[in-house]
């Protein structure tokens, strides 16, 4: 993800998450830490026919992996692409030497939670009152990387990467 993106990511994310959007200002905040030899994040869009359709963003800081966020266009759930992104992000754990993944996803978005599960992440806890100003809890997930290889799902050969290449 680079500052052209933030406007068409802050559009996506309006869309998918009216009442607890993240701000302007939290994507440049993010994009502050993502260059240079002491990074500590990496963030990535998906864009098909010159259109942002997902976006994603790790935290990685002691040997911890947090994903902060992913999403995808409405019209592309069900693509893999959600898989696609949150591949690359696990990439970039591994390449920031992490030693676990953690993640927060709401308790009442099955669809994200089914494909966190798919990549071997386990619940360990909860977060109550997490998105504000709905007061909806966050289940947290973890995962070991090492676990990461052999329960990712093989790659779609239908959908590879083509047409949602993904950037940083």
């Amino acid at each position: 993800m680079r500052w052209w993106d933030i406007e068409p990511v802050l559009a996506l994310e309006l869309d998918l998450f009216p009442e607890d959007a993240w701000s302007e200002g939290m994507f440049w905040s993010e994009l502050a830490h993502a260059r240079g030899a002491a990074a500590t994040r990496r963030y990535l869009v998906a864009e098909l026919a010159g259109r942002l359709v997902g976006y994603g963003g790790l935290c990685a800081i002691d040997g911890t992996g947090d994903i902060q966020t992913i999403a995808t266009a409405r019209d592309q759930w069900g693509t893999g692409l959600g898989a696609r992104l949150l591949t690359a992000l696990l990439s970039a754990a591994t390449a920031f030497e992490c030693r676990e993944v953690l993640l927060e996803v709401r308790v009442d978005n099955l669809r994200a939670q089914r494909l966190y599960e798919r990549f071997g992440f386990e619940p360990i806890g909860f977060r109550r009152g997490y998105y504000q100003p709905g007061n909806v809890d966050a289940l947290v997930m973890r995962l070991i990387p090492a676990a990461a290889e052999s329960t990712a799902p093989p790659a779609d050969p239908a959908h590879g990467t083509q047409g949602n290449p993904t950037h940083g």
